[in-house]
């Protein structure tokens, strides 16, 4: 791994780990690997205890490429035992722990391995062993500032790692993908890192852009790369949703050359109102809302071939409702709500009904139990290639009326501006009642 590639992984994981705590900083030593250390104490009970809090943090982690998760009461401890490829620093004692830890366990200490050979020193507890003052005096004063640390005997000070107000995370893939699909798994890690990003800063994403690079080994007609835009419907920092999504777009993507790197950015990012009742929501919750599977489905098959239905501020039944796309767009304009009856099913076309006298008949004869209520107007709404005169202006009285045979039935009379005279007027059936 490349040093730039190493500094984004250890950025990357500082990020993610300020989702639990704002106390997270790295340890950067000379010579050694860096890690990255938080202090939880004070949110473990925000995360269901420290059992889960810690099989939630093991899983994470290591799909963001940590090598080992350890914990301790302090943060030189849980270093010392990850590097030793322990990971409970609360099994024992600590000092028990850590006195039977190899030297190099403690970068301070690792430094002067050779001199400490020499003197029969082979793990941090024999070293502790030797006296103080000697220790002093032969050694720099980090060695011993290191061990009281790790032990708990000094108080350890830390530079905390400060949230970006920017969501920008590269990676550099372990081998050239040369499937479009296969990049997914790369994106995960991003997708991942984007999710705590969104939790410490209490905020949703609506759109974000993954960009991906070519290999400088390519054709000079493949380019430098690509880039995909990712909306949603609603405020969202769900992984499993925004990878779905993802692997949706990348499904339809064929790559003009084997790709080296790839980048995640959050482009629209607004405040997240919690409709949860605990503090920590938990975004991992089984089962998808309708919301979420219509949008799959349209990132699938294509915005046009997936349909919802859109109410409008008409009160002409007809054009109540209306079909649009299901893509990003939210709804602008909403129906009023009604203060008299409405049909559960309305007829695609108005049925004429036939007459006994004055009265409408329809399996029989009709009883009118309720209006009559008006609808009138429609003059302005023009009906395309109609010419001038041709609108869907309505004027018609509404009944509801009722059916020995039929049931509850929904019908109107036409008046005069629909009516084929004057002398005589039109019922038709509109709709039924469930």
């Amino acid at each position: 791994m490349s040093s730039q590639a190493l500094s984004d992984a250890v950025s990357g994981l500082s990020t993610w780990a300020l989702q639990f705590t704002p106390r997270v900083a790295v340890i950067e030593p000379e010579g050694d690997s860096p890690a990255v250390v938080m202090e939880v104490e004070a949110s473990v009970r925000l995360f269901g205890g420290k059992r889960r809090l810690v099989e939630r943090v093991r899983e994470e982690a290591s799909a963001l490429g940590a090598e080992q998760v350890s914990w301790a009461p302090t943060s030189l401890g849980a270093v010392a035992l990850g590097r030793a490829r322990q990971s409970n620093g609360f099994a024992a004692p600590l000092g028990t722990l850590l006195d039977a830890l190899p030297i190099h366990t403690l970068t301070s200490v690792g430094t002067h391995q050779a001199t400490l050979a020499r003197l029969g020193c082979q793990t941090l507890g024999q070293v502790r062993a030797l006296p103080r003052g000697g220790l002093s005096r032969r050694f720099d004063g980090q060695l011993l500032a290191a061990l009281d640390q790790a032990y708990g005997l000094r108080p350890e000070a830390h530079e905390w790692v400060v949230l970006p107000d920017v969501f920008r995370a590269r990676l550099e893939l372990m081998a050239r993908v040369e499937l479009a699909p296969a990049l997914l798994f790369g994106a995960r890690r991003l997708l991942l890192q984007l999710s705590a990003w969104l939790t410490a800063k209490h905020s949703g994403v609506t759109a974000f852009t993954f960009h991906w690079w070519h290999d400088a080994m390519r054709s000079r007609s493949a380019g430098t790369g690509g880039s995909l835009t990712i909306r949603t419907a609603r405020l969202m920092r769900d992984v499993e949703h925004l990878g779905s999504l993802l692997a949706e777009q990348l499904a339809k993507v064929e790559l003009l050359a084997p790709v080296g790197d790839i980048e995640l950015s959050a482009d629209e990012v607004e405040p997240l109102e919690e409709a949860s009742l605990s503090l920590v929501p938990d975004v991992r919750v089984a089962g998808e809302g309708l919301a979420l599977v219509l949008e799959r489905l349209a990132a699938r098959l294509g915005p046009e071939r997936v349909l919802r239905p859109l109410a409008l501020e008409d009160h002409r039944p007809e054009w109540m409702c209306q079909w649009q796309a299901a893509d990003v767009q939210r709804p602008k304009r909403l129906a009023r709500a009604l203060d008299v009856p409405q049909p559960t099913f309305i007829l695609a076309q108005p049925l004429r009904l036939a007459m006994q006298g004055p009265h409408p008949m329809y399996q029989g004869a009709l009883q009118l139990l309720s209006g009559p209520h008006r609808v009138e107007g429609g003059w302005w709404d023009r009906m395309e290639g109609g010419g001038s005169q041709c609108t869907r202006n309505v004027s018609r009285d509404y009944w509801i009326a009722v059916s020995e045979h039929a049931g509850v039935l929904w019908i109107f009379q036409t008046r005069l501006a629909e009516s084929e005279s004057a002398a005589q007027t039109a019922w038709y059936l509109h709709g039924t009642f469930a």
